[in-house]
């Protein structure tokens, strides 16, 4: 079963959108600890949380929780356009 690149192709691009939105916010999370108080700390660490669920399933022996939890940052959003630059030059 032969594979399609295409596919190969918009899986690593999510793949690496995703790894360099985590470094960024590693990133941030650095920067929160190093910056001062202060209105640049503010604006670049302020985040945007996205939840779904959580939902949970319920059955007599066990109970499966399901949820999504997406917090983003202005210093995430930069790692997520830094990697995709990179990711333009690489393929």
């Amino acid at each position: 079963m032969e594979k399609n690149p295409k596919n190969r192709s918009l899986i690593m691009v999510i793949g690496v959108l995703i790894l360099g939105a985590m470094l960024g916010s590693l990133m941030g999370e650095v920067l929160k600890m190093a910056m001062p108080d202060g209105v640049v700390k503010e604006v670049f660490l302020r985040s945007v949380n996205l939840m779904i669920g959580p939902g949970v399933v319920d059955m007599l022996m066990f109970s499966v929780t399901i949820g999504f939890s997406l917090s983003l940052n202005l210093v995430g959003i930069l790692g997520m356009v830094g990697a995709y630059y990179v990711l333009r030059f690489w393929r």
